[in-house]
């Protein structure tokens, strides 16, 4: 039985389901969800690109930035915690670039939360002392170091709402097609929008995610000393509810072609929504982390010093015209069109606001 089936199964016996609960199912049902099915997701071969299959220079570049951090925590016992790792592309690029510093590699451990058993076996080739396996951080005590996630929190499932006299909640129903039923919203979705002052105007179409709000807690919770990183595409409330974005932000990947119908290809391609880093902020602060900054890709990973990780490429090969080339589709790629839509929001704890090379170019909007 295919996953869409499974779904008009569950919908013709319980009734309508939440926009969540499908998205939920869509992308993690086991063995049948995007995530959690066999087949390549990343790459050339996949859906999508990411920046650490792009180039070993991202993983190179946050090293730095781990590093900094380590020294900014007192130089002992450093954790890194990484959430959904993926190829295992980005681990494997900063563990190869930390053991470069001895002391900090020595006391280095690095965790994967990684709920995906095909992504796990992505991630075997990562051959490394310094690396376990976790099911959830409750299970990594008293953490001192930096918990990161890059391109994992637009994959939560959210909620989708509409503001009509009163705020409604999209559910999925099944009659010969999928097909989208409105019913007044919950509380916690209304109380979602008030806590951020929020007034949606009528016909305004948006994304809750409520899976973001429960993951900022648990990792303020987790963290005794040190900073949350979180790089994904997004953009704060005051942009993320200007009327451009109206219809909502869904987006559906698959095959390098996009498309906004999560109906279809069911299991088969990505889903995603727009973070709210206003809201990250927001209860990251109610559960005790304060901000360090925020910024975009691009300038996070030029104040680390991305040009000269270019330049030393290029003298290393002489100037040949194929660097050459190559390092003006990096920027292409990797600044213009990928570091202006990813977002860096950097959080922390117990710390006295020290200022973070990366965030040289940090804007103003919380």
């Amino acid at each position: 039985m295919s996953l869409a089936e499974i779904i008009i199964q569950k919908i013709r016996s319980e009734g309508p389901m939440s926009f969540r609960d499908f998205m939920e199912m869509a992308l993690y049902y086991p063995n049948l969800g995007y995530y959690t099915s066999p087949g390549e997701k990343i790459g050339t071969r996949g859906d999508y690109y990411t920046s650490s299959f792009l180039t070993c220079l991202f993983g190179r570049l946050i090293a730095k930035q781990l590093e900094e951090m380590w020294l900014l925590t007192g130089g002992k016992e450093f954790t890194v915690v990484e959430y959904g790792a993926g190829t295992g592309m980005l681990c494997n690029d900063i563990l190869m670039a930390l053991k470069n510093n001895r002391k900090l590699y020595d006391s280095l451990h690095y965790c994967i939360i990684e709920r995906s058993d095909a992504m796990r076996e992505k991630q075997q080739f990562i051959s490394n002392e310094k690396l376990s396996y976790h099911q959830d951080i409750r299970e990594i005590p008293d953490i001192t170091g930096c918990i990161l996630s890059n391109e994992v929190l637009d994959n939560f499932p959210v909620h989708q709402v509409m503001m009509q006299d009163e705020l409604m909640e999209t559910f999925v129903d099944y009659d010969n097609a999928f097909k989208e039923v409105f019913r007044p919203a919950h509380e916690s979705l209304k109380n979602y929008f008030e806590e951020l002052r929020i007034v949606l105007p009528k016909g305004f179409r948006t994304e809750i995610n409520l899976h973001a709000i429960e993951w900022v807690r648990d990792v303020a919770c987790a963290l005794k000393k040190g900073f949350v990183l979180t790089i994904d595409y997004g953009f704060p409330s005051s942009e993320l509810y200007s009327s451009k974005r109206s219809p909502g932000t869904i987006v559906c990947y698959r095959k390098h072609t996009i498309n906004y119908c999560p109906y279809i290809n069911i299991g088969d391609q990505d889903i995603t929504a727009h973070i709210n880093f206003s809201a990250l902020n927001h209860w990251g602060i109610k559960n005790g982390l304060a901000a360090s900054g925020f910024t975009n890709q691009a300038s996070f990973l030029l104040s680390l010093g991305l040009t000269n990780c270019l330049r030393e490429i290029e003298l290393q090969n002489d100037e040949s015209p194929g660097i050459t080339q190559s390092k003006a589709v990096l920027i292409r790629t990797f600044l213009m069109q990928m570091g202006k839509k990813f977002k860096v929001l950097i959080q922390e704890k117990g710390m006295d606001h020290p200022r973070l090379s990366g965030l040289q170019f940090a804007e103003r909007v919380f």
